[in-house]
């Protein structure tokens, strides 16, 4: 099944003359899938990046997320549609420092307001729990490592349930033995419980032991 389809997406930038940042993007993403997607700086992976989790409205051509047509819908349903069906880790956690692990988990799903905050305490404890680091719930997200704290921020990705994790450089600022730990993360995800994951790396160990890899160039699909 698939979770993720675009058909034909093409962008431009405006500013200081016309540009064609992408060129009739085209593929489907399956349910459970974990996609790598690479290319030179510049090559366009971040741009469809962005446009794939529905931050970037302007473009041309059609996006689907779990059978849903996305393209034109207001930006308030896009909004909706974001907590409830997409995850983000970035390169930088985005942790708030003095609040603890478990509270900086809690925030999405406390935005969301689809459940208590005894339930959503509860659901944080179980993510912290995949991710490995249920002792480190009541600590401060200042006083973890680097690779606890991505680990953190992909729980926080995952407390509201999300079809799909979209990731921005998730290694980029990590040495390679907490790259390795956060890339068995997203391994594990995808098997054990059908996560869907699409990252944009230039991390190619990364790339290369993911189930698939879009390799980009100059705006298209190579």
């Amino acid at each position: 099944m698939n979770i993720l389809e675009t058909k034909n997406i093409n962008k431009y930038f405006h500013d200081p003359v016309e540009f064609q940042v992408l060129k009739n993007i085209s593929f489907n993403v399956k349910k459970g899938e974990f996609l790598s997607m690479i290319g030179k700086s510049g090559s366009g992976k971040s741009t469809l990046l962005y446009i794939l989790s529905t931050m970037d409205t302007e473009y041309e051509g059609n996006l689907k997320i779990d059978g849903e047509q996305i393209t034109g819908l207001s930006l308030d349903d896009l909004a909706t549609l974001r907590n409830n069906k997409i995850g983000f880790v970035f390169q930088f956690h985005y942790l708030l420092p003095e609040f603890t692990c478990l509270k900086n988990i809690m925030i999405p799903a406390l935005k969301l307001g689809k459940y208590s905050s005894k339930e959503i305490e509860e659901r944080a404890y179980q993510k912290l729990e995949i991710l490995g680091l249920r002792d480190q719930a009541l600590k401060p997200a200042s006083k973890l490592s680097g690779g606890q704290q991505q680990r953190v921020a992909i729980a926080r990705a995952l407390i509201n349930d999300p079809h799909i994790i979209m990731c921005d450089e998730p290694t980029g600022n990590l040495d390679s033995k907490n790259s390795a730990i956060v890339f068995d993360t997203f391994k594990d995800l995808t098997r054990s419980f059908g996560q869907t994951i699409i990252a944009v790396t230039h991390d190619e160990e990364f790339a290369r032991n993911s189930d698939r890899v879009i390799e980009m160039r100059d705006g298209e699909i190579l």
